[in-house]
């Protein structure tokens, strides 16, 4: 347990901070999630719609210290190739 005033501000700071960066993950990961299921649908007019919010969901996520920049890039880049496989398949 922490004694100095100093550790017991850091120890709320953190708890404050993690909430935060759990609900951007989570939202982060509902959109994900929205954007697979236009995918299984199989319709590519949401699915291109799911991936515009997706990919601005991450954005708004990686320039905050919550996600890394690479990171999400690497995600839009992966959810990216199986929406043009959906729309080649199409």
């Amino acid at each position: 347990m922490a004694h100095s005033l100093s550790a017991k501000k850091r120890i709320r700071q953190n708890v404050k901070r993690r909430m935060i960066n759990r609900a951007r993950k989570s939202k982060v990961k509902k959109q994900i999630k929205r954007f697979e299921a236009a995918l299984a649908g199989g319709d590519v007019a949401a699915a291109t719609e799911q991936f515009r919010l997706t990919s601005k969901q991450l954005d708004m996520v990686s320039s905050t210290s919550t996600m890394h920049k690479r990171t999400a890039a690497r995600k839009k880049s992966r959810l990216a190739k199986r929406l043009n496989a959906l729309k080649a398949k199409a």
